[in-house]
C-alpha cells in the first residue's frame, strides 16, 4: 500500500508522514514502512492483516497527536571543512559567489530535519538549506565520494555513510559512523531526527577518529 500526503516537499508534511510511520510500526503488525517525503510505503503479510484492516488502521490515525508521536533526536555532528575533505568547496564559492568563512558559516548555523533514508543505507536527506546556499549537483558525479562526505544538492544537504559514486558537492566531512549493520539500531540517524553540525579542525577529526575506534567517543546533541 501506498500513502500518499501531497505532492510537495516540506517539514510539516514530511512530519505527518513520519507520525503515521511511528503509530503503525508501534502496531507490529507490517512487514515493512518505508518513510519518504510526502508518502508511506508500507508492506502486508495479509496473512496478519488484510488490505481493508490496514485501511482501518491508518484511517483510525489522530493527526492531531502529530507532536507527541515524534520523538526526534537532536544530534551535533562534528564536520571538518579544511581542504583534505571539502573537495568541492571551491566549486560552491563559485557557485554561490560566497566566501568558504561565510559557506561554513551558513551551512553550521541552520538545524536541519530528517526527512528520510535513502540512496545508501544510512544516508540521510536533510534540509532545507539556506537559499543562497543552495547549490546543483555536479554535471558530472563522481565514481567515489569518501565515506563522511558531507554534501550539498539543490535545498538539502546529507551525509555518505561509505564510499560510493554520487554527485553531491561535497564542502566536508565527519568521521561519525551513520550506519553499522551489526548492531541492532544500524542507523545513526533517523526521519524525524534533528541535526546541527559543529566546525572542527583536521587535527580533532583524527581525534575523534581514535575515540571512535576504541569505543570511546560520545555522541554530541543540542538542546532545543
Amino acid at each position: 500500500m501506498l500513502v500518499q500526503f501531497n505532492d510537495g516537499i516540506d517539514e510539516s508534511t514530511n512530519r505527518e508522514v513520519i507520525a503515521l510511520y511511528q503509530y503503525l510500526q508501534a502496531s507490529d503488525l507490517f512487514e515493512y514502512l518505508i518513510p519518504a517525503y510526502n508518502s508511506l510505503t508500507i508492506g502486508l503479510d495479509k496473512e496478519k492483516l488484510s488490505r481493508k484492516e490496514a485501511q482501518a488502521q491508518i484511517e483510525a490515525f489522530d493527526f492531531n497527536s502529530l507532536q507527541s508521536a515524534i520523538k526526534p533526536k537532536n544530534y551535533l555532528i562534528p564536520v571538518c571543512y579544511e581542504d583534505a575533505h571539502a573537495l568541492d568547496i571551491k566549486e560552491v564559492e563559485s557557485l554561490t559567489g560566497l566566501s568558504r568563512d561565510k559557506i561554513i558559516e551558513l551551512h553550521s548555523q541552520k538545524t536541519y530535519h530528517v526527512y528520510m533514508l535513502g540512496f545508501l543505507a544510512g544516508f540521510a536527506y536533510m534540509g532545507q538549506l539556506p537559499g543562497n546556499l543552495q547549490v546543483p549537483r555536479k554535471d558530472k558525479p563522481r565514481l567515489s565520494v569518501p565515506k563522511g562526505a558531507v554534501g550539498l544538492a539543490g535545498a538539502q544537504t546529507g551525509i555518505y555513510p561509505c564510499e560510493a559514486p554520487g554527485g553531491w558537492q561535497i564542502i566536508g566531512a565527519t568521521p561519525l559512523e551513520l550506519f553499522d549493520p551489526t548492531v541492532l539500531e544500524p542507523n545513526l540517524l533517523n526521519p524525524g531526527d534533528r541535526v546541527r553540525f559543529r566546525s572542527i579542525t583536521v587535527d580533532e577529526f583524527k581525534l575523534i577518529e581514535i575515540k571512535i575506534a576504541t569505543g570511546i567517543y560520545e555522541l554530541e546533541y543540542f538542546d532545543d
